[in-house]
């Protein structure tokens, strides 16, 4: 998914994703220079914060 979109699922402003998604863990994958985010990948990282909550 777009920066745009992966802001948008994980509510969050794009530019706290955009500066901060390398230090949180998030998975990416770099198309040239554009920066992607697999959506299987996003949301088992987000499955995985909230087992780590409970």
């Amino acid at each position: 998914m777009s920066p745009d979109e992966a802001a948008e699922f994980l509510s969050v402003p794009k530019r706290s994703l955009m500066d901060s998604y390398k230090r949180w863990g998030l998975p990416y994958v770099r198309v040239g220079k554009h920066v992607r985010f697999p959506t299987e990948g996003v949301i088992k990282w987000v499955d995985d914060r909230m087992k780590a909550v409970e």
